[in-house]
């Protein structure tokens, strides 16, 4: 990984620029939460944000460019995804993040913007794991400040409590995300995790042998070799399937092959509390007492 780079903190007035590069999402949901934004900072978005391509909102050609023009805005401090689901993938790949580079900025999202967080990896820039613009439209007060503490103070110490699964007490880069776009991103051989990594993980609505499946196939495949421990978020409606295996089980299993240190529970993923995650930057995994500590460690 290039020597890391982590964004300016996001300041009142800032400009923040919305984009849609993944799937549809509800109109409604997204304004509000550009409202809230716009109580803060300046916020910009194109209106073609709300084209429909069936799974898709627009064309690949819409979604690549409006992403590009965001990366190479001199002005703009934060990108913030609309809402994830898919597509990123699609389109990822053929866009220049030395942009971001030359430009850094915060990239914020999660799920099928995990394909976004990996791109900011492989140019050695911060970005944060959080709500997307429509999840701030729920209106969930905590998590809207949680959101904003974590953009304009990003090295603010932070510790997010889980469960020890296999102990251990290790530091390194944080990086990762959705398990299914993270097996999409080796597919395309965009995954390069960090020597010493901290894994993260969390997904939903994949019955437990898919977690399986792409937790075996990413280990087998060696693309997990070389990370120090995982950090296990939530593993939202997996479930056990007709041959009745909890997602528990399967992860346990799995990331015991690693030999690593692990802790799972921890609050960030697809459900309420969806904690930020500062991703690229060293973090702390101390799985004696199930902690996953942030910002700037002593």
């Amino acid at each position: 990984m290039a020597s890391l780079v982590i964004p300016p903190p996001l300041r009142p007035g800032g400009t923040v620029r919305i984009v849609a590069p993944a799937s549809p999402f509800d109109r409604t949901l997204a304004l509000c939460g550009i409202a809230f934004l716009g109580e803060r900072y300046h916020v910009e978005f194109d209106w073609r944000m709300f084209e429909r391509d069936g799974f898709l909102a627009g064309s690949d050609q819409r979604r690549r460019e409006e992403l590009r023009r965001a990366l190479e805005a001199p002005h703009v401090t934060a990108i913030v995804a609309a809402r994830g689901g898919y597509g990123i993938t699609r389109v990822a790949s053929d866009i220049d993040f030395g942009a971001l580079r030359r430009s850094p900025k915060w990239l914020i999202g999660f799920s099928d913007v995990t394909a976004l967080h990996i791109e900011a990896q492989r140019v050695g820039v911060a970005s944060l794991h959080a709500h997307h613009a429509a999840g701030l439209g729920r209106g969930d007060a905590r998590s809207r400040q949680r959101w904003i503490a974590a953009l304009e103070s990003p090295l603010s110490p932070r510790t997010l409590r889980g469960r020890p699964l296999l102990p251990g007490r290790v530091r390194g880069p944080l990086v990762g995300g959705n398990l299914t776009v993270l097996f999409t991103c080796a597919v395309t051989g965009r995954l390069q995790l960090p020597a010493g990594a901290i894994l993260a993980l969390e997904d939903v609505t994949e019955a437990s042998y898919r977690v399986d499946r792409m937790l075996s196939a990413l280990r087998l495949g060696g693309h997990l070799r070389g990370v120090a421990g995982v950090a296990v978020g939530g593993f939202t409606d997996c479930p056990p399937g007709p041959h009745g295996v909890p997602v528990e089980q399967v992860l346990s299993r799995e990331l015991a092959e690693l030999g690593v240190p692990v802790v799972s529970g921890l609050p960030f993923g697809h459900e309420l509390p969806n904690e930020p995650l500062l991703l690229g930057v060293e973090a702390e995994l101390d799985a004696e007492r199930g902690l996953l500590r942030l910002g700037a460690l002593t």
